[in-house]
């Protein structure tokens, strides 16, 4: 169990039975880009689906999905418009949850989910928890504008509390966000649905992503045909799909020991990740990237970036971190592991190690309970208190309503 900032603004350790005592009655409300609607789910939609999945019988959970297909003409813009303001009509209409959990990213993300907290927190008086996941969070917040500033801190003054997914992005939501409001909970993965095999013969490399610029995969394929020309023996898979696949297919055609899987189901990207013995994820921006922590369920060394929330899940015990765009430090990183198979395999280890110790559903399961449960008491010992205010029974200053002094 990681250590959280609790929303009083201690430290929280693992809940004990009491914080985490959430009635299962307890009614949730989860609000964000879930995927029904849309070809595919994303991070946020993985997170839900799991989150609905591992809190089944702990509290009565429903999900309102804000997902949306970004739109490539003006036509699809009035259906982007039409769907958002069913779902937003539907909302409004539904039954007042005991507790909205709200899953926010940067930009566009942000000011659709605005509405659903600040009706939540303000209109419903409702305790409203925001989760904010992004990879580029940081430049949302620094780039605003005076207005978007303060719009973005109304939005933040709105809910009970704030999830981060780690100390780097607690330190980054606190140029807008009381620190007392924001809790550290990390994104986790189900180390059981991994089948590791850090002793792969000889060492395999893996990537998993989409192909874009800001996952890395030019700086892969670069990486992998030097390795691939130098002789050096491994074998590659590179899988995932995207405007830059090119890059992929060429390297697979020019080298035997590389292949190109193309897009690959959930089932078959475990597979792949428990046959890696090294993951690697050049990314110029993330969060706390869900992919590296199910690399580390199938026990793989990670070769990634010192960006977002990943130095907090990767160090030298069970990898390597290079700056991003930096090809020439991340051949040398990936050419260091995929000559030491016994160094690799402990640094696999040490790996899964982490997974089922700090990042394994069960446990992150008890943090959001027990942040449920605290956000409930806080309700309720506010409403208390204004109910205590409004009846005369008791007053900041001392002296009781309708009294004059």
């Amino acid at each position: 169990m990681s250590v959280v900032e609790g929303v009083d603004g201690e430290s929280a350790s693992e809940p004990n039975a009491s914080e985490s005592n959430v009635p299962s009655s307890t009614e949730v409300l989860v609000v964000g880009p879930a995927g029904s609607r849309t070809e595919g789910t994303g991070g946020i939609g993985r997170y839900i689906a799991e989150q609905r999945r591992h809190l089944k019988g702990r509290v009565s959970l429903d999900v309102v999905d804000t997902a949306v297909r970004t739109p490539e003409r003006p036509v699809e813009y009035l259906r982007t418009a039409a769907v958002l303001l069913s779902v937003w009509v539907g909302f409004l209409a539904r039954r007042r949850p005991d507790i909205v959990h709200v899953h926010t990213s940067h930009s566009f993300s942000f000011y659709i989910s605005a509405p659903y907290v600040l009706v939540a927190g303000l209109l419903w008086n409702r305790p409203v928890i925001l989760h904010v996941h992004g990879s580029s969070f940081d430049t949302f917040l620094e780039d605003a504008s005076p207005l978007a500033a303060r719009f973005q801190q109304t939005v933040f003054g709105a809910c009970t509390a704030v999830v981060a997914l780690s100390d780097h992005w607690r330190d980054v939501l606190a140029t807008r966000v009381p620190p007392e409001r924001i809790v550290v909970v990390p994104n986790a993965v189900d180390p059981d649905e991994y089948d590791p095999d850090p002793a792969a013969d000889p060492p395999h490399l893996v990537f998993v992503s989409n192909h874009i610029e800001r996952k890395g995969i030019v700086e892969v394929t670069e990486a992998v045909d030097e390795l691939q020309d130098s002789g050096l023996r491994f074998r590659a898979t590179i899988a995932g799909s995207g405007p830059l696949s090119g890059h992929a297919e060429a390297v697979a055609e020019a080298h035997d020991a590389v292949d190109y899987a193309g897009f690959v189901s959930e089932e078959r990207k475990r597979g792949l990740l428990g046959e890696g013995s090294v993951y690697v994820l050049p990314t110029s921006a993330e969060g706390l990237p869900i992919a590296v922590l199910e690399a580390m369920a199938g026990a793989n060394a990670i070769v990634s970036t010192d960006v977002g929330g990943i130095p907090s899940i990767v160090d030298e015990s069970n990898g390597a971190l290079v700056a991003p765009g930096d090809v020439r430090g991340l051949t040398d990183a990936l050419e260091e592991l995929l000559s030491d198979p016994e160094r690799t395999e402990r640094m696999g280890r040490a790996s899964r190690r982490r997974i089922e110790e700090s990042y394994a559903w069960p446990d992150v399961v008890d943090e959001l309970l027990s942040l449920y449960a605290r956000a409930l008491s806080d309700a309720e010992g506010a409403n208390d208190d204004s109910a205590a205010n409004d009846d005369g029974s008791a007053d900041p200053d001392g002296a009781g309503v309708g009294v004059e002094t």
